[in-house]
């Protein structure tokens, strides 16, 4: 472990390299989808401390998980040019380091949403950490090419994380927001595997264009668009949402189904990243859309009428 003095010489930079551990951007999606269920589960403003502390616990929960990641991917992330310069394949933290820091984000994490929030979203969020860092990352994404959608369930939880942090329910709305990211995963990870196909196959990691083919998960990636698209459609047909919601989706729906067939009939090199960057913008903007909807006075009179 670093010694003081190390650690001030590094200055900055020593803080990066702990700030890298989470996958920042990652994090911030997660904490966004969570603050998104938490704002859903009231009719005006939640109270502020379910919301403040609800959204730092799930926040600080998702950069632990993340940080476990990196320990046990790091044989993994040396043979691929996408992650081979994070901190531990580079040498620059040690996984001691790193799994002290993951525990000290996952106390922090259940003490606040323990005694700050409710048992409830405690344990749903541990469950959800475990099912991340734990059974996703060191089982099912070695066991099976159906790694990412059996352990997309941990990654789409937080909305209904911050659903329950308000409520202390698990309540159908928000089960909803899950199903919306549930069948999201798979269209928005396998973009990327297909693009990073090599160096799945050099890092022997089951990805579903490795044992079966490029062509085979350009069809589940349209499969899972075309039900991705029914699936967002719901939050309108329930009544959750209206028609502010119904428009901003349908429009997001279009150019994400248009990525998809044509990455199937007509597939060029650069289309499988082109996907993979859009579906992670076009989830912010669905939640977005979610949250203005919501709020917008206008919405609930236009769906009345």
């Amino acid at each position: 472990m670093q010694t003081i003095s190390q650690l001030a010489a590094a200055g900055p930079t020593f803080w990066r390299r702990y700030l890298e551990l989470t996958k920042p951007r990652i994090c911030a999606l997660i904490t966004f989808t969570a603050l998104v269920g938490t704002l859903l589960a009231s009719p005006g403003w939640p109270p502020l401390r379910a919301a403040l502390f609800g959204t730092l616990g799930i926040g600080l929960a998702a950069a632990c998980a993340a940080a476990i990641n990196h320990v046990l991917d790091r044989r993994i992330d040396e043979q691929m040019t996408r992650t081979r310069s994070r901190p531990l394949p580079r040498g620059q933290l040690t996984e001691r380091n790193a799994l002290l820091f993951a525990a000290v984000l996952g106390v922090l994490a259940m003490m606040i949403l323990s005694f700050l929030v409710n048992p409830l979203t405690a344990m749903l969020t541990f469950m959800s950490l475990i099912g991340y860092a734990v059974i996703y990352t060191a089982w099912l994404k070695r066991a099976t090419p159906q790694n990412i959608v059996i352990g997309g369930a941990a990654g789409a939880a937080p909305p209904v994380l911050g659903w329950a942090a308000v409520t202390n329910t698990v309540d159908p709305h928000a089960l909803l927001l899950f199903l919306i990211i549930f069948v999201w995963t798979p269209p928005h990870f396998w973009a990327l595997a297909i693009a990073r196909k090599d160096e799945y196959a050099r890092a022997r990691i089951p990805m579903l264009p490795v044992t079966h083919g490029v062509e085979h998960t350009r069809l589940q990636i349209l499969l899972y668009s075309v039900l991705l698209v029914l699936v967002t459609l719901l939050p309108f047909i329930t009544g959750m949402s209206g028609l502010i919601y119904l428009a901003c989706v349908l429009v997001l729906d279009a150019r994400f189904l248009y990525y998809a067939v044509r990455l199937k009939l007509r597939p060029r090199p650069q289309l499988p990243m082109r996907l993979f960057r859009y579906s992670i913008s076009y989830l912010m903007w669905l939640f977005t859309a979610l949250l203005v909807d919501h709020y917008l006075p206008t919405t609930q009179l236009l769906f009345r009428v």
